[in-house]
């Protein structure tokens, strides 16, 4: 019996693996229609099926015979009746089922035809561009990945009149991307290929600053966060400069919308997750950790994404209430997990916990969704029991940036915090601010600053966070017993186990 292996010209795949289907698809409809497929083509317009199965023959052609792509493409301009709509979705299909599969052919074949239907303005263009731009995994620097990224900065330069003319937000996504990647390429020393790519990517993301600023402010308030960490790469050093002294406190106001946290995030990384905080039971999920963590977190280089899926759990992962009364891993035990595992380096804990926390800093409850920041309040307030120090942790980490994160805009930081605490009270996140204002858990001094921090915004005075007394302890008290009957264990030393008895500290739901 002739096997997948031997028959696929597209795919990788081993000996014993099930087909995939799409590849399957579109190979049977590749072979079946062979006679059509070479000129003289024909002049009938064909019928709705034939002409989905051509499409997908076409597609199959195209990637798989280099040699004959340039006749597919024209048989296909021919035959086009619905924008190229469907061809250009089995393309994003390809990229999101079935790009870490591909052979090399069809990946340098795949760059040729996404550049073909940009000439074309495709419709669903715009989708199969992003679809790329997250193929690009942060720390990796192996060849292919490095390939990529040099062939999609290239492709967005090469193509900038066409995309700025026709859909000038993928732009915006493209500066977002590369913006996050080049920050990793700094980090990395010795390593020769990732020199081209990275005076690429500046040249983009410059052009886009010096011709395009209105387009990179569509990102919102994370647009500071991606640049601060170049700003002391000589090229960005000026538009640092002119971001701080003249938008930062508008661009601040803007939230980011939840389609830029994807672009960091491989399709099999997003299925992961949202598997692992919709369907894992706590007390179960230890293997799904293990294997998560072996399959996109393994070596130094892996722990930048620790940022990215901070971001993306905060902002784009948002569970249903059924989902939070029941006793599925909740988000803030998968946050403490990913925090754990960036101790070793200080930098990197420093820029998950900003990652954390950044849209407390400037939290607006008009604009900004609670869920963004429900995370970091619960993974504090159930740290009290018998992690304290990681509630002491983060709660230091907080407010120290009241003291030292853009000292231009402190007025506009001490408001958010102010309001993201008030508001996690208020919509029941948390039962009371008691649990931090008298825990006799935390120092002194912290919530000594947490007390002034709410009081001075209040009232309307100057911020000084080490003046001003703390409540008594008394209504602590209760919450206090109540908060330790229901309490878990974060980490369990060594194997980093949860408890699976966990219970929300106030069981919120999502306002309506």
């Amino acid at each position: 019996m002739e096997n997948h292996f031997d028959t696929s010209k597209l795919i990788r795949v081993s000996l014993h693996e099930v087909e995939n289907q799409l590849e399957l698809s579109l190979r049977q409809a590749f072979e079946s229609l062979q006679p059509k497929l070479r000129p003289p083509f024909s002049l009938e317009i064909p019928e709705p099926q034939e002409y989905l199965e051509l499409n997908k023959a076409i597609v199959y052609g195209v990637l798989c015979e280099p040699s004959s792509s340039k006749t597919h493409i024209k048989h296909l301009h021919a035959l086009v009746t619905d924008g190229y709509a469907f061809f250009t979705s089995l393309l994003i299909g390809i990229v999101v089922e079935l790009y870490v599969k591909l052979v090399d052919s069809a990946k340098i074949q795949l760059i040729c035809v996404t550049k073909e239907m940009i000439d074309v303005s495709s419709v669903g263009i715009e989708d199969l561009l992003v679809s790329l731009l997250r193929r690009i995994g942060s720390g990796d620097y192996g060849d292919q990945n490095v390939w990529l990224c040099s062939e999609l900065v290239s492709l967005f330069l090469e193509k900038w009149d066409c995309l700025l003319e026709d859909m000038p937000l993928v732009l915006t996504s493209a500066l977002y991307s590369f913006l996050r990647l080049l920050a990793d390429h700094y980090r990395v020393l010795g390593v020769a290929k990732l020199e081209n790519v990275k005076r690429l990517e500046i040249k983009l993301c410059v052009k886009m600053f010096r011709e395009q600023f209105h387009l990179g402010l569509k990102i919102g308030r994370d647009l500071i966060l991606l640049l601060q960490d170049l700003s002391h790469v000589s090229e960005f050093r000026e538009i640092w400069n002119d971001l701080v002294s003249s938008h930062c406190s508008d661009i601040y106001q803007l939230k980011t919308s939840s389609r830029y946290f994807l672009l960091r995030i491989t399709p099999e990384m997003e299925t992961q997750l949202r598997f692992l905080l919709g369907n894992v039971k706590l007390g179960s999920h230890k293997r799904h950790q293990m294997w998560f963590l072996k399959k996109f977190l393994l070596g130094p280089e892996k722990e930048t994404l620790l940022i990215d899926i901070v971001r993306f759990v905060c902002c784009v992962i948002h569970p249903t209430n059924e989902i939070i009364r029941s006793e599925i891993m909740p988000r803030w035990a998968i946050i403490g997990w990913l925090l754990e595992l960036c101790r070793q380096n200080h930098h990197i804990e420093r820029s998950v916990k900003l990652a954390l926390f950044y849209d407390w800093l400037f939290f607006n409850e008009r604009m900004d969704n609670i869920m963004n920041v429900e995370p970091a309040a619960l993974l504090m307030v159930w740290s009290i029991p018998q992690y304290p120090h990681i509630t002491h942790s983060l709660l230091e980490f907080v407010l120290h940036l009241v003291e030292t994160y853009e000292i231009t805009s402190r007025d506009i930081i001490v408001r958010g915090l102010t309001s993201a605490f008030r508001e996690i009270e208020r919509k029941g996140v948390i039962r009371s601010l008691d649990i931090f204002l008298t825990n006799p858990a935390l120092a002194p001094d912290l919530k000594k600053k947490l007390a002034n921090l709410l009081s001075c915004h209040h009232e309307k005075v100057p911020v000084n966070l080490h003046q001003l007394s703390v409540p008594s302890k008394q209504t602590f008290l209760s919450s206090e017993a109540n908060l330790k009957e229901c309490s878990t264990k974060i980490f369990d030393t060594p194997d980093q186990k949860l408890d699976n008895s966990v219970e929300n500290p106030a069981k919120h739901e999502i306002p309506g």
